[in-house]
């Protein structure tokens, strides 16, 4: 699967050459988790001794964390400070050995390294399906290089193509903040979800790591110029933040199955690393 990139952005397909994440001699279509790793590690290529990194949340970004662990470990790797964007994510660098802070003690991030649900032609992302998208858009959006990692199933034509928008709702009165949300997209085909813990519709309401409510938006059809749709959500009262990342990545490093089965790591650039 590829996407075109406008002419603004810079793209390159490499070939994995490097250490473990070398492709197997013989033809072998990976798996999804896999084209993961491989993107994951790529990432970190761009890690440098002494960054303030933040560290992003979910089974892409984990690969992430752990491969910054080890080369800190090996030795390759010195006085890195991570700020992580969730509660899981504290917990797995805290178990690895990387040492921690946050935003009040280090306001400017050298490099962010995390995943997305959905990238967009022009880099813009949808965030969130995972639940941590408030900590997530406070750290990457301190960061002077954020580098998203996905494999090609999460390319897309345009944002809200493959599933929910997260936003991010106090609890207080939900429903009518769902409403107003639904409302606001009707033209789009809109259909407003809060998200349970187990996805039906009598499960445990879902809470974020910052005590508030997620509803998820599913669209029918493209809702048009974002920064408009992005204004248009934060302007109602009981929203916290949405899931539309938008002008904020500037790397997207897409691992995929190109041509004859072999694997690519392929790097758009929304500016050059």
């Amino acid at each position: 699967m590829a996407i075109s990139c406008p002419s603004i952005f810079g793209s390159e397909m490499l070939p994995i050459e490097s250490g473990d994440m070398s492709p197997p001699p013989s033809p072998l279509i990976l798996t999804q988790d896999e084209l993961k790793k491989i993107a994951a590690y790529k990432a970190v290529e761009f890690v440098q001794s002494g960054m303030v990194l933040g560290l992003g949340t979910g089974s892409t970004a984990k690969h992430a964390v752990d491969r910054i662990a080890d080369l800190l470990h090996q030795g390759k790797l010195m006085n890195i400070i991570g700020i992580p964007t969730s509660k899981k994510t504290h917990q797995q660098a805290v178990s690895l050995g990387i040492p921690l802070s946050d935003l009040d003690s280090h306001p400017i991030v050298d490099l962010a390294i995390d995943g997305a649900d959905e990238v967009d032609s022009n880099l813009n992302l949808v965030k969130g399906r995972g639940g941590s998208l408030l900590r997530e858009k406070m750290i990457e959006s301190a960061c002077k290089k954020f580098i998203v990692i996905v494999d090609e199933s999460k390319l897309v034509p345009h944002v809200g193509a493959s599933g929910a928008m997260p936003v991010e709702v106090v609890p207080f009165c939900w429903k009518f903040t769902q409403d107003r949300l639904q409302g606001l997209f009707d033209y789009a085909g809109c259909v407003a979800k809060l998200r349970s813990n187990n996805g039906g519709e009598d499960g445990e309401i879902f809470v974020t790591d910052n005590g508030n409510y997620i509803v998820d938006l599913f669209f029918k059809k493209d809702v048009g110029d974002l920064k408009i749709a992005s204004d248009a959500i934060l302007r109602l009262a009981g929203v916290v933040e949405h899931g539309m990342f938008l002008d904020m990545a500037t790397t997207v490093i897409v691992a995929e199955v190109e041509g004859s089965l072999r694997n690519f790591v392929r790097i758009l650039l929304g500016e050059m690393v």
